[in-house]
């Protein structure tokens, strides 16, 4: 079950919740991009919906077990988005049958977070692809992530 959240401000500092990612995570629309959707998954995290998660999660990497620990001691502090690296060939460039398809993106970021009073930072080159869902509809899906060197 998710977290409440303050009525203003989302987590993923983009603004207002309900114009940010209060739609998304309440299944009024779908992130267009891979940085909002990016940006939903943080909000998701730290309100623990675990629903959210599992369904913006490519099934090819889909974990099999829980993503979020309810009883984990973990407050998130904050969401910095290094980059939007969006693949540079233009739609209009693609071969006609690739139009309507997959799409590929990237998202670096650093979120903070404290376990135990202890602060820590996640930085993450997180891929996403745009892919159809269960019903035919194309959206934004995460992938996996790498860790960049410190």
């Amino acid at each position: 079950m998710p977290m409440p959240i303050s009525p203003s401000l989302c987590p993923c500092g983009g603004g207002p919740y309900a114009q940010c990612c209060a739609p998304y995570l309440g299944g009024a629309s779908v992130p267009q991009t891979a940085e909002q959707l990016m940006r939903s998954r943080y909000s998701a995290y730290t309100l623990r919906d675990e629903a959210y998660l599992r369904a913006t999660w490519h099934a090819s990497t889909l974990p099999p077990g829980a993503i979020v620990d309810p009883d984990e001691k973990l407050q998130w502090l904050g969401l910095e988005v290094k980059s939007a690296l969006r693949l540079r060939q233009r739609k209009a460039d693609l071969p006609e049958e690739q139009q309507a398809g997959e799409a590929r993106d990237t998202v670096e970021f650093v979120a903070r977070f404290k376990v135990g009073g202890r602060a820590h930072r996640l930085h993450e080159v997180s891929r996403f692809v745009r892919a159809p869902d269960s019903l035919g509809a194309l959206r934004w899906f995460y992938v996996d992530g790498s860790f960049p060197e410190k």
